[in-house]
């Protein structure tokens, strides 16, 4: 799938780890480092704009080794980016560890993994058809 995008930044495009990842490592675009404080978090800028083709969205995923080995993961994860929005993709950071942790310009922050959607129509009716799992909410199964 060909996707438009302009880079503004001072690095490569995002890529692909590996042959078979699913996300595209997006990288921080910054002219000095941000310090983020447990607790605290921060809007950081990728200096990419892409243009989705329709029945497509960027989801902005957390990287796995920066959440289990730092503590830093992406808020409102997985976040989304529309077909039809065009400004630049800021990434939302939150460290939820306690220590410091400094962003450098050109690290790998988070993943954006591009995926189909379908838009819903809403039927309105009386009620709903019943289930064995029925109104069974959150640990309704149990621990086995």
């Amino acid at each position: 799938m060909q996707i438009k995008i302009v880079n503004k930044s001072h690095h490569k495009l995002p890529q692909y780890a590996t042959e078979l990842s699913a996300g595209l490592d997006l990288r921080a675009n910054l002219d000095k480092p941000i310090k983020l404080k447990p607790m605290e978090r921060v809007l950081i800028p990728t200096g990419i704009f892409i243009s989705l083709p329709q029945g497509y969205e960027a989801q902005i995923r957390p990287r796995s080794g920066l959440a289990i080995k730092k503590g830093i993961t992406v808020l409102n994860s997985p976040g989304t980016i529309d077909a039809d929005y065009r400004g630049e993709v800021c990434v939302i950071l939150v460290n939820l560890s306690q220590e410091d942790f400094v962003v450098e310009d050109g690290e790998r922050i988070c993943q954006m993994v591009i995926a189909p959607y379908v838009r819903a129509s809403w039927q309105e009716v009386e009620t709903l058809d019943q289930t064995e799992r029925g109104e069974g909410g959150f640990g309704h199964t149990g621990i086995k």
